[in-house]
């Protein structure tokens, strides 16, 4: 294998285990406030789930920004690209996770972790080619200092 190919496969494979990490406490975020939501109040299943959706989506853009793609592209032109992203994610798996969870009686649970799972794949691809696409990995390491 040539080493250009190595390091590309080496750098993928390393940016995907970084952001299915780092997307793992988002959904750790996620599914603790789910469950405190849907545990504590009396709420049908897409209210808590919108809300832990709203927060894991907040922490993971901006770590995944910094840490996973380290990326200097313009933040409101990413955030509202990833606005696009969820203004049909979020009506799919909210209205989806309400319909299996409400009309065919799933488990709320199995529906917020399947959400979860859709969620990291599909936000990952979305995020590497079209948000962030050959901007990645171009924010310059902070200069050493001078002794």
């Amino acid at each position: 294998m040539s080493e250009s190919k190595k390091s590309f496969w080496d750098g993928e494979v390393w940016r995907a285990i970084k952001y299915s990490l780092i997307s793992a406490s988002a959904g750790a975020i996620e599914f603790i406030t789910f469950t405190l939501l849907n545990e504590l109040t009396t709420w049908r299943y897409w209210p808590c789930y919108l809300i832990a959706l709203i927060l894991s989506i907040i922490w993971n853009f901006f770590i995944n920004r910094r840490f996973t793609f380290k990326s200097t592209v313009n933040v409101p032109i990413a955030m509202l690209k990833i606005a696009g992203y969820y203004a049909v994610f979020t009506p799919v798996s909210t209205w989806g996770g309400d319909y299996l969870a409400e009309t065919l009686g799933w488990n709320e649970y199995l529906v917020t972790i399947l959400n979860l799972f859709f969620n990291l794949i599909t936000e990952y691809t979305f995020q590497r080619l079209v948000v962030y696409g050959k901007k990645v990995d171009n924010r310059e390491a902070k200069p050493k200092k001078q002794e």
